[in-house]
């Protein structure tokens, strides 16, 4: 029997590590009635929060069976893998016994999608009913949407679950119908807005009635596979951005595509994901979510792709440099936000220092912000130059190579770190 639990999760779990929107921040679940386990400021392994705290989950699947034939996925119905399930009673007693044995502090619990939505919903609701119910388990629980499902059955998941979400999977519907003829963006738009609007209502009904019950507390995510399809950056992002206004959503997780198939559909690549353009696209969201920036303004149409070489934040100054340079001292925090070197907590640092006198060099190293990338764009209390008159081609010549540098300078024995 143990063995056979255990060729069960080597399966299930290898199958997981696909989805890696397995975000686990926002929620702040207590322990209550003497319960297992608790959401509030909890940390562990293979996932991070925003603050950086790091926080290990169970991250499985109840199935690999599959009734669709995504191109693009491992479980796909056609693929010629090993196919496994876990019944309800086998996800509760594996995610407890790790628990009891500080392996985890949370659940990521995913599934194929087999017989319907709904018979694989019911099953899902059921683990996490169980967990909540009789287990009393308090600790963080990321539940998968799955499309199709009943109203009815995601109502009830969300008020076991801390954070649900839902796999967008392309970028664009045509990208999705080359790859995935049987499924539809809209599948992903009804559940998201179902979720959303409870959430929103029993947000309202806890500010009059103190015993609601919690409902997602942590919210939703979605997540886009990149370079399966030949979207332009600029398309992925403004998807991005519709679905962060339209449901609110936590998170969008960009994943590059890793070659699984030699179906004629796919491009062919290496055997390594697209890492550089999903950190830059990751990048990119941070400084619409973060940093005030606007999708157009990174990505337009005489700019339809990321850089590879530099990042989108020094890329946009470099191509508005008759933005720059401003005075660190008298700027307002929407334009030191936009420095390159300067990040959120140091423009904070910044506002507030420069109140009790004018901020020098020295000063602005202290607080923290990248100055030798800064220094192109800013002007500060003893600039001997207080204007540089480069072109952009040099500025971003002089960060290169002045990064370069840095590294070669590192001894032998640490090259491998970078």
């Amino acid at each position: 029997m143990f063995e056979r639990i255990r060729e069960k999760l080597e399966i299930l779990a290898d199958a997981a590590k696909y989805d890696v929107s397995c975000s686990s921040s926002g929620s702040n679940r207590k322990n209550h009635n003497k319960g297992l386990g608790d959401a509030d400021g909890t940390g562990i392994c293979h996932t991070y929060t925003e603050d950086g705290r790091c926080v290990s989950l169970l991250k499985i699947l109840l199935t690999n069976h599959c009734i669709y034939d995504c191109a693009f996925c491992v479980s796909r119905s056609s693929n010629d893998i090993k196919r496994a399930a876990f019944t309800v009673d086998e996800v509760v007693e594996l995610t407890m016994n790790f628990y009891r044995r500080n392996y985890i502090e949370g659940l990521f619990l995913s599934s194929g999608i087999f017989k319907n939505g709904d018979y694989t919903m019911e099953r899902l609701l059921r683990i996490v009913k169980k967990l909540r119910v009789e287990k009393r388990f308090n600790g963080y629980i990321h539940l998968k949407t799955i499309p199709g499902a009943s109203p009815e059955l995601l109502h009830e998941a969300g008020l076991y679950a801390d954070r649900m979400s839902i796999n967008l999977e392309m970028p664009t519907e045509s990208g999705l119908k080359l790859l995935a003829p049987e499924k539809s963006h809209e599948d992903v738009k009804r559940p998201l807005a179902l979720v959303q609007n409870s959430i929103v209502k029993y947000k309202d009904e806890k500010a009059l009635i103190k015993n609601t019950p919690k409902f997602v507390p942590a919210g939703q995510s979605t997540q886009m596979v990149i370079g399966a399809t030949p979207e332009s950056d600029k398309e992925i992002m403004h998807t991005a951005n519709a679905f962060y206004k339209n449901y609110s959503l936590k998170r969008v997780y960009y994943s590059g595509y890793i070659p699984i198939s030699n179906d004629t559909r796919l491009p062919i690549i290496g055997s390594q994901p697209p890492l550089i353009r999903e950190n830059r696209l990751y990048q990119t969201d941070w400084l619409m979510r973060f940093y005030g920036f606007k999708v157009e303004e990174i990505l337009n149409e005489a700019n339809p792709n990321l850089d590879v070489d530099i990042d989108p934040k020094l890329s946009w100054a470099l191509r508005n440099l008759d933005q720059f340079p401003i005075d660190i001292n008298t700027a307002d925090y929407r334009m030191i936000l936009r420095v390159p070197g300067i990040g959120v907590t140091s423009a904070l640092k910044i506002v507030q220092a420069r109140k009790f006198g004018r901020l020098h060099k020295d000063q602005l190293k202290k607080l923290g912000i990248s100055f030798n990338r800064a220094r192109h764009f800013i002007r500060y209390a003893d600039s001997l130059i207080q204007l540089r008159d480069f072109e952009a081609g040099h500025i971003k010549d002089l960060i290169l190579s002045e990064s370069n540098s840095k590294y070669s300078k590192t001894p032998a024995n640490q090259l491998s770190l970078f």
